[in-house]
């Protein structure tokens, strides 16, 4: 390599170099929920409804929607595995109770396209966010109760179990 050509290599590895660091620097750290938390979660959620006589699914994902644990009681239908992850997802993904959200599309018909974002959205009551502080780190879903009223309690049960700020929505 001939010395014009040596110190133009120089020159862009002191470039990038000095990028990498400003770039580490600049990073955004985010919390993540661990695999425990998640678990304990689902668990407790799942032995408050068993408690109560009733068969669900509980869900929970992080915060970029991915399943992390997943409870089917004995006896829950089948189909409770697939709405209580797509709850946990959608709670997760939009930050409010799914709840919420239905309630939100009867007083403001424009926003029934949330339905539709994708697949993995399903805006029926039973999915929380998990939040720690400030911060949304996923989100807890339940599947199979006979009322959306029942499978939030449920779902709060597994955010009160793991310590996580509180989101059901105020009995009326």
């Amino acid at each position: 390599m001939d010395r014009l050509n040596w110190i133009a290599a120089l020159t862009v590895a002191g470039i990038v170099g000095i990028t990498n660091v400003v770039a580490a620097e600049e990073l955004h750290r985010e919390a993540t929920l661990p695999l425990a938390l998640a678990t304990k979660g689902a668990a407790a959620a799942v032995e408050k409804c068993t408690k109560d006589g009733y068969k669900v699914t509980a869900a929970v994902v992080d915060r970029a929607g991915v399943l992390k644990a997943l409870m089917r009681a004995d006896g829950a239908g089948s189909h409770t595995t697939d709405s209580s992850r797509k709850k946990a997802y959608t709670a997760a993904s939009l930050g409010r109770t799914t709840s919420e959200l239905g309630e939100l599309i009867v007083k403001m018909p424009h926003l029934q396209a949330l339905r539709e974002m994708n697949d993995n959205v399903l805006i029926l009551g039973g999915g929380m966010p998990i939040q720690f502080g400030n911060e949304i780190v996923g989100g807890i879903g339940v599947g199979g109760a006979p009322g959306t009223h029942l499978d939030d309690a449920f779902a709060q049960a597994g955010l009160d179990a793991i310590g996580a700020a509180p989101k059901a929505p105020a009995a009326k």
